[in-house]
């Protein structure tokens, strides 16, 4: 069986993580108990999850002439995730994420760096790749611009468009128009209706598009109705990344001919798998170990 092909355009970045009692106060030192760099950033988590379920997986992104910026692509290329697409920014730092963890909770502060370099004339050089794509992946870490151009030509081709709206902002109607399945969670769906003035109309045809992530309660959609899909509960980890392994789980489950039910399921059991175990890519599951847990349905 030919594997599907999944293009995700987004950042990717370096997770700098310091784990501490409690967090310094304005102007004092405070000693960390440990540091450590995890390979992180929305669209590399997503293309991730999506390339150890099974699909064939082109990431398209740009990362800084450094040895953050080699060592991230080297780590989508060591989980068979294709590289080529990638651009060094020369002169430019690779995006990063700062996360301090302190009593049960996260502070982080984003750096974009390179990935704010993805600009619309990439995402035009790739446009072979898209159009050979089963499902277009999306996040907001990367310009607007990029994300606009990525779905028009994917509409061009009539490849299927999933936008993951975060960091959430205002997004142009005709954007939203041209999306196939947005996957916010709550505060993002609020935000994402309140965008811009709709029709009843036009909102329950964005309604239906949504899938709206919970967490461990599970999904809504309202593809007829509003229907729950509920979650798993686990022994929990760490969350972090949980929300991109849904949705490079979902995107998958979608390119294998899916219905949406079926997909929200499938996402949720590899979502809740992930938070399992330490790190955003750390607790990724593979196709055996997602189809396992679906059983317990059974």
């Amino acid at each position: 069986m030919m594997k599907p092909r999944i293009t995700v355009i987004g950042s990717i970045n370096m997770d700098l993580v310091t784990k501490t009692k409690r967090v310094p106060q304005r102007g004092e030192t405070v000693l960390g108990d440990s540091f450590f760099t995890i390979p992180g950033g929305k669209g590399a988590n997503q293309a991730v999850a999506a390339a150890r379920l099974g699909a064939e997986v082109d990431f398209i992104g740009c990362v800084g002439d450094d040895s953050f910026g080699q060592e991230l692509t080297k780590n989508l290329l060591n989980e068979g995730i294709k590289v080529e697409f990638i651009e060094t920014i020369p002169v430019t730092s690779s995006g990063i994420a700062s996360i301090t963890l302190s009593e049960g909770d996260n502070s982080i502060m984003v750096v974009p760096g390179a990935n704010y370099f993805l600009t619309p004339d990439i995402v035009e050089k790739n446009e072979t790749v898209i159009a050979e794509s089963n499902i277009l992946l999306l996040q907001l870490e990367i310009p607007i611009e990029s994300v606009s151009k990525a779905v028009s030509l994917a509409k061009k081709h009539n490849v299927k468009v999933i936008l993951n709206p975060a960091p959430i902002q205002n997004l142009p109607i005709g954007l939203v128009s041209q999306i196939d399945y947005f996957t916010p969670n709550e505060h993002e769906k609020e935000q994402l209706f309140s965008s811009f003035e709709m029709t009843a109309k036009e909102k329950e045809r964005l309604q239906r598009k949504c899938i709206i992530t919970q967490g461990a309660k599970g999904v809504t959609i309202f593809h007829d109705s509003e229907k729950l899909i509920e979650g798993y509960k686990m022994q929990i980890v760490d969350t972090t990344g949980a929300g991109d392994t849904f949705n490079g789980a979902f995107a998958y489950s979608l390119s294998i001919g899916k219905n949406l039910e079926e997909a929200c399921r499938f996402a949720n059991a590899a979502a809740a798998i992930s938070v399992t175990k330490l790190g955003a890519q750390g607790g990724m599951p593979n196709r055996k170990e997602v189809e396992k847990l679906l059983e317990r349905d059974f």
